[in-house]
């Protein structure tokens, strides 16, 4: 027997099987969408026996919603880490925009949209789902807080949650659209933020 087929056939450890597998579901997710990937082509991705997705994951839908928590759980990390700075919110909101560009090329975009159509009719898994768009929220929520602090904005007339929605809305638009292959009028609208904020910026400043 081939040090290959060795290798499939005796079970490998579990942290590492359950890596193995989340990774090759995460590439299959980005590169064909979660309708052509079948128990075996993702076991077979991770170089494992078929056998070893049910065992440890139960279902397809539960690897996949795992998948998306684990890259979540990665730029969640990363967008408070740049929240947390002594930054000029203005400057946390560039940087923000160019992750806006970085999370298209890695994939979890397309992720997150190929488990949010998953979920419309399971609704166990819409809850899961939901919970990764709420800690985006979450970070968003804070981050604003921060910000109409620092600009002495009237939260009367812009209340913070209203600034989430609006902001997290215009975000899923334009990730929807560009998955689709629509570019038109993204960047226009992300300099006219850019010179509301700067606008506000330079109020504080005077």
């Amino acid at each position: 027997m081939s040090a290959r087929a060795n290798e499939m056939s005796q079970p490998p450890m579990r942290a590492d099987a359950e890596t193995r597998l989340l990774d090759a579901a995460e590439r299959l997710l980005v590169e064909v969408g979660y309708a052509s990937i079948t128990t075996r082509s993702v076991a077979a991705a991770a170089g494992l026996n078929h056998g070893l997705v049910h065992y440890y994951f139960g279902s397809m839908d539960e690897l996949f919603v795992q998948v998306l928590e684990r890259f979540t759980a990665r730029l969640i990390d990363r967008q408070r880490a740049l929240y947390a700075t002594d930054e000029p919110f203005l400057k946390k909101w560039r940087t923000a925009m160019r992750y806006l560009e970085a999370d298209f090329a890695s994939g979890y975009q397309k992720v997150w949209l190929e488990l949010q159509a998953m979920s419309w009719n399971h609704k166990g898994l819409r809850d899961r789902v939901a919970r990764v768009t709420r800690e985006w929220r979450t970070v968003l929520t804070d981050a604003f807080t921060d910000a109409a602090d620092e600009y002495g904005v009237d939260a009367k007339r812009f209340p913070v949650d209203a600034l989430v929605s609006l902001v997290a809305t215009f975000n899923q638009g334009i990730i929807l659209e560009r998955n689709c292959g629509i570019t038109e009028g993204h960047g226009s609208l992300l300099l006219m933020v850019e010179r509301m904020l700067k606008v506000l910026d330079r109020e504080k400043r005077s």
